[in-house]
This record gives C-alpha cells, structure tokens and sequence, in this order.
C-alpha cells in the first residue's frame, strides 16, 4: 500500500495543503517572528537565508504541509510527514511551527490529531524528533500520547545536527488518545 504523504487533510478549523514552492514567500512572513524558534534546535530559522534552508528541505521531503486557518484564510505554520520505513511500518511526524498567535490555542493537537488519524491508516507507529530543549513542545506531544524512547542527534538538512528526544505513539494506542 503506497502513502500519500501530500493528501489534504482538513477539518474545521484548519486545512493542510501541500507545500509548494510558490509558498516560501507567505510561509516565510509567519516563520519571521524570531519567537518561533527560540526553543527549536535551529534558533535561527528566522532569517530569510537560514529559513530557506529549512523550506528546500521540506519541499524535499515530499510530505510538507503549509497550515492554513479556515476562518482567516491566512498561514498559520508549516508541519510534514517525512522518513517513512516499509520495513518498520512507521514514519515520522514533525519539523512543526505555528504563528505565536496560535500557541496555547489547541492547534497543536488538532492538526496533530487530523495527521495521526490519516497516517495510522498506513502505518502502525509513528514517531516524533523534538529538540532537546523544546520544552513547550515535549509538553505538547506528551499531551497527544507520545511517549518518550531514546535520544538521537539529528541531521537536520543543511544545518548541524542537534540532539532530540524522540517520541512514539503507536497504532493499538492511538484511539485512546484521540480527541472529539
């Protein structure tokens, strides 16, 4: 069974377009607020130069969403689905931000939640890099389920790697921590 990791996933708050490379510029203008990056592991993805890095892997990976709100219209962060093994039957979710204006609102675990229940269809783990001193986003993954399971420098593309933690919810898990 091959995944589509470029499906629009859509719920009623947002929706998850593919990310397209006619999409750096409106990205970007969310990804410029240099508070978004204070607690990733590249604390610099604010910078235009630094930030298209970042954007020419996601647009790579094959599996980059560009989030939007369904109320505004407008582009409130970016996620993806990348490094998919047949073998395991697990892929990772990550590489997520959001727009200040949308921490601490439940977008986290809406988007997260839209993306578990599509990929659980395919797949029977799913796993998650969070930067090491991503405290805010440890709290929030946690809070969908995931379970921290060992630590792992990660190559990120075109930057240095940087330590994580990963995480893994697992298929048989999942409904139990599904919202309504």
């Amino acid at each position: 069974m091959s995944i589509n990791t470029q499906h629009i996933l859509e719920n009623e708050k947002v929706i998850l377009y593919p990310l397209q490379e006619k999409d750096f510029e409106v990205l970007y203008t969310t990804a410029s607020d240099r508070e978004i990056w204070k607690q990733h592991p590249n604390k610099d993805r604010w910078k235009k130069d630094v930030f298209e890095t970042f954007f020419n892997g996601a647009i790579q990976s094959k599996g980059a969403y560009r989030i939007v709100d369904k109320i505004t219209g407008s582009t409130i962060g970016s996620t993806r689905f990348y490094d998919y093994d047949e073998q395991e039957n697990s892929i990772f979710i990550g590489y997520t931000f959001y727009a200040t204006a949308f921490w601490g609102s439940g977008i986290n675990k809406i988007v997260k939640t839209m993306m578990l229940d599509y990929i659980f269809q395919f797949v029977s783990k799913v796993y998650f890099h969070v930067g090491a001193d991503n405290i805010r986003s440890q709290i929030a993954i946690g809070r969908i389920g995931a379970e921290k399971i060992s630590e792992q420098e990660v190559p990120y593309f075109g930057e240095t790697p940087k330590l994580n933690y990963v995480y893994e919810i697992k298929k048989m898990n999942w409904k139990h921590h599904s919202i309504s």
